[in-house]
């Protein structure tokens, strides 16, 4: 996406900010890696490849990988990296039948704008036989987190659902726009993914939520933050530690041949 087309207004990223609160979020992506199966020699599509860190494995298949991304500042983290990555409106890539695979990690939730036009995309962006791989939240995806939020804005008088940058779908939702967009899901799971933090829920959501925060002067986000903490500790701190309420979307979907 171009940075115009960012999930929310006010959504920023920092490579170093994701790389110290977020690295988890590649790391669990083993499963998902184990559905795509690249293999020497085929081209493959990495679609919100973040900073890289996942790109990485797919490069280390020996696939020929293309990592795209809605920030710059992720690109330029990719980049960093060596990886070849580049600034990419999801809505319109600017490939027709170039790759036998794309692959997807914790990214489509973010596409909440038009997430018919992003799967159309990518179906163009595939061989006819190739494979789209993917994992993005799904429906009570941080419910709790959500909630949460929303409940802190509420008791300043402010309505949070407006800055939400999430979308996630339940498993039927997206199945049929998969369906509609002319692929064949092939398997399609929704799983509860109950998720360690590497460290505070404060950290993540400023990491994750500066949708919700941005606009706001320091003193009202810091209030709202600390909010927020104090009506999930009782709920998501366990034993010294933050578990946020993960739920996930895993998917095979093939354009026909």
């Amino acid at each position: 996406m171009e940075p115009a087309d960012r999930p929310a207004a006010g959504q920023e990223w920092s490579a170093a900010d994701y790389a110290r609160n977020a690295r988890f979020v590649a790391d669990l992506a083993a499963p998902l890696l184990g559905w795509l199966v690249p293999v020497a020699g085929e081209r493959i599509l990495d679609l919100g490849c973040g900073d890289g860190a996942l790109t990485e494995k797919l490069v280390a298949s020996g696939a020929t990988v293309r990592a795209v991304d809605a920030s710059p500042e992720m690109v330029d983290g990719a980049r960093a990296r060596g990886l070849d990555a580049l600034v990419v409106d999801a809505h319109e890539l600017p490939f027709t039948q170039e790759f036998d695979a794309v692959f997807s990690n914790a990214a489509l939730h973010w596409m909440k704008r038009d997430p018919d036009a992003v799967l159309a995309s990518v179906f163009r962006a595939l061989k006819p036989g190739g494979r789209f791989v993917a994992e993005l939240g799904a429906h009570g995806n941080c419910a709790q987190v959500r909630d949460a939020v929303q409940a802190a804005f509420a008791a300043r008088g402010l309505d949070a659902r407006p800055l939400d940058p999430w979308y996630f779908p339940t498993l039927q939702d997206y199945r049929a726009r998969l369906e509609k967009a002319g692929f064949a899901v092939q398997r399609m799971e929704r799983f509860d993914r109950p998720t360690p933090l590497p460290g505070d829920v404060t950290a993540w959501l400023e990491t994750f939520g500066g949708a919700f925060t941005a606009h706001l002067d320091d003193a009202t986000r810091r209030a709202i933050l600390a909010d927020v903490r104090q009506r999930l500790e009782a709920r998501l701190f366990h034993d010294g530690r933050w578990v946020l309420d993960y739920v996930r979307l895993r998917f095979i979907a093939i354009r026909p041949a």
